[in-house]
């Protein structure tokens, strides 16, 4: 089967990637950079292309069996008119030049990425896919995002959207801004630490794909997270245990705003989520639960 991926020289895209050649898909990735990175599988075709602008890159889209979407600009910046501006147009742009160049009436897949952000900030509320979104700027860009690609869905495209919680893997993402903190004993929990904090580790949300691929009755929204949220003093305090570091030094939250404005906010605050549709549909997660997921993932550096 042919498979896209766009946005898929990051942290996310290059594990996709690896694991779909190992199921034998043939991948192509679609990326900004000019040529892709030195840790890019060799078997992958790259294409290089502005996919906020419409181009003879939609071309490979329409040939394909399944599209995964994840481009977008990095949330984790301080947030300026012009970074919000990005952070939307790169979604919802991209978003909508996949939907409209994808094959019809042949059965295509399109799981496009959104986030847990799609439901705003609701306290200790426990939310699953059949809740509605937040008013905040992401949760806005989320709803925005979904709705582009909803669009695949008049050519008979199966359209998925794949609500991520924060990805915990050995290459970066938000664990490779954080570690640094703990191996210097000045890690802790962010402001009180009382917020929610949903997260999937990387295995489990490479199954997920696959899970997704093979059972056809998934459609529309899912949440990609695990089914035991913790709040972020958990987590702080699980992350010491596993590097063997303290983790009681808290980040003062009026620092947070200073240093990141908006974003600072976002981080304060929280989402309690639940794959309610995964487990529904049987999926079976490798590391539901934290200490588990953070030994996999930092068991081999942890005694460093």
């Amino acid at each position: 089967m042919k498979l896209m991926i766009t946005g898929g020289l990051g942290f996310i895209g290059t594990q996709l990637s690896i694991r779909l050649l190992e199921r034998g898909y043939g991948v192509t990735v679609v990326g900004h950079s000019p040529k892709p990175r030195p840790y890019t599988p060799r078997q992958v075709k790259y294409i290089s292309a502005d996919t906020t602008a419409p181009g003879v890159w939609q071309e490979d889209v329409g040939m394909q069996d399944v599209v995964i979407n994840l481009a977008g600009a990095s949330i984790f910046r301080r947030w300026s008119d012009e970074a919000k501006q990005l952070i939307y147009d790169s979604r919802i742009l991209t978003t909508r030049n996949v939907a409209e160049a994808m094959p019809g009436g042949k059965g295509a897949l399109l799981c496009s990425t959104s986030a847990v952000g799609y439901y705003g900030f609701r306290g200790d509320e426990e939310l699953t896919e059949e809740d509605s979104p937040g008013d905040d700027f992401l949760a806005k860009v989320c709803a925005d995002w979904e709705r582009e690609a909803h669009k695949a869905g008049d050519k008979e495209v199966r359209v998925v959207l794949t609500r991520f919680g924060i990805v915990l893997g050995r290459t970066g993402g938000v664990l490779g801004r954080m570690i640094p903190a703990f191996k210097r004993f000045v890690g802790g929990p962010l402001g009180s630490g009382e917020q929610w904090f949903s997260w999937i580790h990387m295995e489990d949300l490479l199954n997920a794909f696959l899970f997704v691929f093979e059972n056809q009755a998934i459609h529309g929204a899912i949440n990609f997270c695990s089914p035991n949220p913790i709040r972020n003093r958990e987590l702080a305090r699980a992350l010491g245990k596993v590097l063997r570091r303290p983790s009681f030094l808290r980040t003062p939250a009026f620092m947070l705003r200073l240093i990141l404005g908006e974003f600072g906010s976002v981080l304060l605050k929280g989402q309690r989520v639940m794959p309610a549709k995964l487990l529904r549909h049987g999926f079976s997660f490798q590391y539901p639960d934290i200490m588990a997921a953070l030994d996999g993932v930092l068991g081999e550096t942890s005694q460093r």
